[in-house]
């Protein structure tokens, strides 16, 4: 009880001091839409399941409660609710036969277990792989720019090469890569892209906790199930045909057989100097056919015309889906609810879209994009940024919500990645009203920046970000909030133990959307366009398209 009160007397304080014109946000509708779509019932909205019809009419029937209108696909000059995203799904059928040669021995590999193994994504629709040799190439990264190159002429073809994840910065932090900070180097689907330019067959990425991010029990659940992407003319030239993960206990042993140190040639690989490693008598083989087929999931698009430009747009994005039903936990639990990833931000857009359609009439149009396939790489938001409903030119930002806090209210806020940019500056400006200021992401290593859907629009040069709650509470601390981080990121991040909690209040997350709200209600009320600081590299981007703003 006591809580509740102070919890009541701090929102109380809040109110008093924003604009009066900001709207509240109900805590009761917010937990009620987390529930409804984080319950058994949608199945961990998988894309192109049943689920994701269940999860589109539900968020389509809110939308048009909340008093939105349609703004997806044109259809007889009319406006869907939806817009059609084609992907190419592949799944492995059955069990995949995966065995590692070290010299005269032959080890069966167990999917989910030492590997964790990726549906091809080059369009095969089998996978028959005879002892192709294993090549170490230390981070997997080619950067002319920095004068970095892990394969030095290497010939990698019909050969799978092993990487570490993260950048070669990421333990000294300090070097060529801008110390601890992920670059996009770091990030695994770049050292998959890699792997194709280089002709490699497959390539596998030595798991770390730290370097990752995340344990191995995310790794399984990510990568072990049904695997998307956008549709491409020519697939191989993104992907390998076998990308996956290995145990760092499987790396060791791999190294220790080639007469090498893991530790030692991790200090080698974090130099510019590294040349690649083949290790020499070792081989992997894997046998499995492919469910492969193009398939049509869709992202779901609500939209306020402007009163005044209607072609100038605000876009506030989150992602619906999850990752559906999958390999069952310790007890027995098949669906990955994904109640704060990210019903929370499907919710959050259903709400904003209520406090703008109830609201005075923006003088900008005001886009509510909730995308399919985050989960599966951004593939939602990658498909829209690349036909895009509403032009990227007259795009004013994106303000993306990505896994909010259903806790109370904290102190602070954060975004994710370190990137410099006008709307970062607006966000800073509005949370002194409400007595927050901002923490700059805690854990830049970890690639965040690359991870959410903000990100399909950033690199098109459009200022987007991904608004992070923050973990200062006023109930409790910086201890109690961390402790939550850590428990989530845990226990429940991409497991089945991220469902709907009775004890969430939602008062924080009801604050912050009154943040949120206030910086895009301002842009869609002016003539200003944000931009990106000078030495950004997504400046370049934005300002070629200047002309469309004059």
């Amino acid at each position: 009880m006591k809580r509740l009160l102070l919890c009541t007397l701090i929102m109380a304080t809040f109110s008093a001091a924003q604009a009066t014109d900001v709207p509240t946000f109900s805590t009761e509708r917010l937990s009620a839409s987390v529930k409804t779509l984080a319950s058994d019932a949608f199945e961990g909205r998988g894309p192109a399941t049943r689920a994701e019809t269940k999860t589109i009419d539900y968020v389509v029937a809110q939308m048009k409660a909340a008093g939105l209108q349609p703004g997806g696909d044109l259809k007889d000059g009319q406006r869907a609710w939806t817009q059609a995203v084609p992907l190419l799904r592949s799944q492995i059928i059955g069990t995949p036969s995966l065995k590692l040669t070290l010299g005269d021995q032959q080890e069966t590999l167990t999917q989910g277990d030492q590997i964790a193994l990726r549906a091809p994504m080059d369009g095969s629709t089998a996978v028959a792989i005879a002892n192709a040799p294993l090549v170490f190439v230390g981070y997997g990264v080619k950067a002319p720019e920095r004068q970095w190159d892990d394969f030095k002429g290497v010939d990698l073809h019909g050969k799978i090469a092993v990487v570490f994840v993260n950048d070669p910065d990421f333990e000294t932090g300090q070097g060529d890569f801008g110390g601890k900070a992920m670059t996009y180097y770091g990030r695994w689907t770049y050292k998959y892209e890699e792997a194709a330019r280089q002709g490699a067959l497959g390539l596998l990425v030595i798991h770390e906790t730290a370097p990752a991010s995340y344990g191995w029990a995310t790794v399984k659940n990510s990568n072990t199930n049904a695997m998307f992407d956008i549709v491409r003319k020519n697939p191989s030239a993104a992907h390998p045909q076998l990308e996956g993960w290995i145990q760092r206990d499987l790396a060791v042993q791999m190294f220790k057989h080639a007469g090498l140190d893991f530790d030692t040639l991790k200090k080698q690989a974090q130099t510019r100097d590294f040349k690649p490693v083949v290790l020499t008598g070792e081989s992997l083989s894997a046998n499995f056919k492919v469910d492969s087929k193009v398939i049509t999931s869709h992202n779901i698009v609500g939209r306020i015309e402007g009163s005044k430009r209607p072609n100038e747009t605000v876009i506030y994005s989150a992602h619906w889906d999850h990752l559906g039903i999958g390999a069952p936990d310790a007890k027995g639990d098949r669906i990955y609810n994904g109640a704060v990833d990210n019903a929370t931000g499907t919710a959050a857009l259903i709400e904003m879209g209520r406090a703008f359609a109830h609201g005075p009439k923006p003088e900008r149009s005001v886009v509510f994009l909730n995308v399919t396939a985050e989960e599966k790489g951004l593939l939602g938001s990658e498909y829209y940024a690349a036909n895009p409903l509403y032009p990227l030119a007259t795009t004013v930002g994106v303000l993306n919500t990505d896994a909010l806090d259903p806790h109370g209210p904290a102190r602070n806020f954060t975004i994710s990645g370190s990137a410099k940019l006008g709307l970062l500056d607006d966000l800073i400006a509005e949370a002194k009203k409400y007595g927050m200021s901002y923490t700059a992401d805690p854990s830049p290593e970890a690639g965040y920046f690359f991870r959410s859907d903000h990100f399909s629009f950033a690199k098109r040069g459009v200022p987007a970000v991904s608004f992070g709650s923050g973990n200062d509470w006023v109930d409790g601390g910086v201890k109690a909030g961390k402790a939550a981080e850590d428990d989530y990121t845990a226990k429940r991040y991409h497991q089945p133990g991220d469902e709907w909690q009775a004890n969430w209040s939602f008062t924080g997350m009801a604050r912050d959307l009154q943040l949120l709200y206030a910086v895009g209600n301002e842009l869609a009320n002016s003539d200003q366009w944000p931009n990106w600081s000078k030495d950004s590299e997504f400046r370049g981007a934005r300002d070629a398209s200047a002309a469309a703003r004059k």
